[in-house]
């Protein structure tokens, strides 16, 4: 007489995972359209008890439930999984971000203004960038360096300030305007400025020194 060993079941190890991650990807949906992420990446990390290797698999669909008060997905989630079929378990859940992040191309100067040619972008787990960071190069193409930034650094927002429309002893054209009637005329700056900022400005041809108004880049106006 033939005999034939119990056929083994399944355990709901796999079944208990893959619902975990979908439940923290679906928390980190929102956030990901907010802030406009492209090019996301996840690891999951989940953390199951051994008792999860002794329960079946679910015949429908699991339940999960965060039953801790982190309110990110990329924060360490208490878990509840439950089965319709009557099994309960806790886990803890935790999604890693993974996005291309601009780096500097190459070392850029303190007061240089950025092109794309200076950046790059490269994939990082963003938990790891707690200073900030961009995800997009056109959002710093036309800032400037606030200081000196090394070749392969993360770039972030405290390295970064609006560049200066007019820089000191570059050359600038002086517009002056009286009752509709426009004049020109060569000037240096002598000090930087951006748009909006009173600045002294000299005449080349007469050297007299004014106070003028930053309109655009290499443009002044006079204040009186």
């Amino acid at each position: 007489m033939l005999s034939f060993a119990p056929l083994a079941h399944a355990d709901a190890t796999a079944q208990i995972r893959q619902a975990i991650e979908t439940h923290l990807s679906r928390m980190l949906e929102g956030q990901a359209a907010r802030q406009g992420w492209q090019g996301m990446q996840l690891r999951h990390d989940i953390n199951l008890p051994a008792s999860a290797s002794n329960l079946a698999e679910c015949a429908g669909t699991l339940q999960v439930q965060a039953t801790g008060d982190a309110p990110s997905a990329m924060q360490r989630q208490q878990l509840r999984v439950s089965c319709a079929d009557g099994w309960t378990l806790s886990a803890t859940g935790q999604a890693h971000v993974f996005l291309p992040v601009v780096h500097a191309a190459g070392i850029i100067d303190r007061g240089q203004t950025l092109t794309s040619n200076d950046l790059k972008l490269q994939r990082i787990n963003i938990a790891k960038a707690r200073r900030g960071y961009y995800n997009h190069l056109d959002e710093l193409v036309g800032l400037a360096a606030k200081r000196r930034i090394r070749a392969g650094q993360t770039i972030t927002p405290a390295l970064l300030e609006q560049a200066m429309a007019v820089r000191r002893g570059e050359p600038v054209k002086m517009i002056a305007n009286n009752d509709g009637i426009e004049a020109s005329a060569s000037g240096e700056a002598l000090a930087d400025g951006q748009p909006g900022d009173v600045i002294r400005v000299r005449n080349t041809r007469s050297g007299k020194v004014i106070e003028a108004k930053v309109l655009e880049p290499g443009v002044v106006t006079s204040t009186f």
